[in-house]
């Protein structure tokens, strides 16, 4: 099972605690300072839990009984429970407090993670995942935010969930179920009764290792929890119930294939939902074409493809769906008809710059004399790594030959308007750009290169929004994440594939745009360009912010960005 250190970058918050010790005596009662209805409600669930117990409880001392401080100053990652073993087979209950002061952000509450091994600062730590109770999470190549489900309700009619989330949490009495199942998962149950007496529940499941142990503990978040009870019970889930597919989406196919070549499908992705809402990239070994092109005739070809298997893997209906290509005769020469947006490159080393091909249009010439434009998704490029004017190739590699053409560039070698190490090891919040004013009315546009560890998808520029004396506004991540005071009234949109984002970070060209609306809101948009061609944004809309005394900046965590002008 892969897991990779998920934790260091992010800003969230969660809970929990517990350490081993066995018994046989029967759970001890509890109650708590709450209206008569609440007791009546945890009472009840406290007597549908006892009525399946087997017997087979293994009962925990709680060795840090709160977690968090009470005047809610703990940061992220600096208050934790105690750690928890979870052998396979077996279902950890923990039973605790939650409290958040009333806060105005949904993180402040209960966070769970759950890892491999008991000790955070070990060499092989890594967390499996981490889960909020705001129905939201992360974790490595296989978590699955369509997994998190929930009944959270609009008890207020405001058409807002999240208001009436916050304030049935603080004070809830929580009973959180890690199941640690042979099946090889981990299925979460989270109950919280509020003293509003309003239940709420959260589930998820996720991978993790059938034998063995797995690891939980609970984070705190400017937020605290009083642990009540923490034991083990026998797994409750032997055998998982297999979906169905729903429907199957592809990307990266090609645009067009040159006549005489019969690899329709490229670097094709095929990506499957399931109805559990659950999706997974499939083999194209699995894939059934029904409709294969003739890829000896020149013209636009449908390819119709279908896959006919459960998440398990076994055989059912299936779901199909199309794409379009063109076959075209061979591509004779290309040459650069329109020049590319960005032609002066500065940049500090030792890594040679990425070529940017925004706003290039590059012409072909084919076999049979006819001309067409080619996507620069198509080409391939390289600039030289010396100082000073250059020549960038353009290549366009065909099925029985590559073509080039060059475009004139300049290397400013040695600059300096950098943030972060050049060697990638800035970590979080240890490196800033210069502060810039955004008058009310106006923007402030950063046009920047960027070089990733890509780790993981914010090791990338964070754009921070604050006060001239640097009280905060919002942070706004370019992975659709943010917080901060004013982060609560954003909506955010993008159009990212968060499956591949991180692994196509490096060498991308940003745009990020910070405009002042003057009517006490701000808006932050992200334009990416990958090292490939690919395009994508990220735009924050609705940011509370005085409009009077906005600055902004930026910020990096394990990358750095060269900017190369700030207009």
């Amino acid at each position: 099972m892969k897991t990779k250190k998920l934790i260091r970058g992010a800003l969230f918050a969660a809970v929990l605690a517990i350490v081993a010790l066995t018994g046989c005596e029967e759970l001890d009662t509890y109650s708590i300072s709450a209206p008569s209805d609440l007791q009546s409600e945890i009472d009840s669930i406290a007597a549908a839990k006892a009525a399946v117990d087997t017997g087979d409880t293994t009962y925990i001392d709680i060795a840090t009984a709160s977690v968090g401080a009470e005047d809610y100053s703990s940061a992220w990652w600096t208050a934790f429970s105690d750690y928890f073993t979870i052998p396979a087979n077996k279902r950890l209950v923990l039973e605790f407090v939650n409290h958040n002061g009333g806060s105005e952000n949904n993180w402040n509450n209960w966070n769970l993670a759950i890892a491999n091994v008991a000790d955070r600062d070990a060499e092989d730590y890594a967390e499996y995942f981490v889960l909020r109770s705001d129905a939201y999470g992360w974790g490595n190549d296989d978590f699955d935010l369509g997994l998190v489900s929930h009944n959270y309700p609009d008890t207020d009619g405001d058409e807002d969930i999240w208001n009436d989330f916050r304030a049935t949490m603080d004070g809830a009495y929580v009973t959180l179920e890690i199941d640690h199942s042979i099946t090889g998962n981990a299925f979460i149950t989270a109950t919280a009764v509020g003293t509003n007496g309003t239940e709420l529940v959260m589930t998820y499941q996720h991978p993790v290792p059938a034998t063995g142990d797995i690891v939980a503990f609970l984070i705190s978040d400017a937020s605290y929890m009083e642990i009540k009870q923490a034991y083990l019970l026998p797994s409750e889930i032997t055998v998982v119930e297999d979906v169905e597919p729903t429907s199957i989406a592809v990307e990266e196919t090609p645009d067009f294939v040159e006549i005489g070549n019969e690899d329709f499908w490229g670097n094709g992705i095929a990506t499957v939902t399931f109805a559990d809402g659950s999706s997974e990239q499939v083999d194209t070994a699995d894939i059934s074409f029904s409709v294969i092109p003739d890829m000896t005739t020149l013209g636009e070809k449908t390819v119709i493809l279908a896959y006919n298997k459960t998440k398990q893997g076994e055989y059912t209906k299936a779901v199909s769906t199309y794409y379009n290509l063109e076959v075209i005769n061979a591509v004779a020469s290309i040459e650069v008809t329109t020049m590319p947006d960005v032609t002066t490159y500065t940049f500090p080393g030792p890594s040679v710059p990425v070529f940017n091909p925004t706003g290039m249009v590059v012409t072909a010439t084919y076999s049979d004399e006819t001309t067409g434009i080619i996507t620069n998704k198509n080409l391939q490029f390289e600039i030289p790594g010396a100082d000073g004017e250059q020549e960038a190739v353009i290549s366009y590699v065909g099925a029985a030959s590559t073509v080039t053409t060059t475009v004139p560039i300049t290397n400013v070698m040695g600059g300096t308007n950098q943030v972060g190490a050049t060697d990638l090891s800035s970590a979080f919040w240890s490196a800033f750009s210069n502060e810039y004013n955004v008058a009310s009315g106006s923007s402030k546009t950063f046009k920047m290169d960027l070089y990733s560890t890509e780790a993981n998808s914010w090791n990338s520029p964070i754009i921070v929004l604050r006060k001239a004396d640097l009280t905060e506004y919002a942070v706004v991540r370019m992975d659709n994440f943010g917080w901060g005071d004013g982060y609560s009234t954003a909506t955010a949109t993008n159009d990212w594939n968060f499956d591949v984002i991180a692994e196509n970070l490096d060498g991308s060209y940003i745009q990020v745009t910070v405009t002042n609306a003057g009517d006490g809101t701000a808006n932050v948009r992200y334009d990416v360009t990958y090292a490939n061609g690919d395009t994508h944004f990220q735009l924050y809309e609705g940011i509370t912010v005085d409009s009077s005394n906005l600055n902004c900046a930026i910020t990096i965590d394990g990358c750095y960005v060269d900017i190369a002008s700030v207009e």
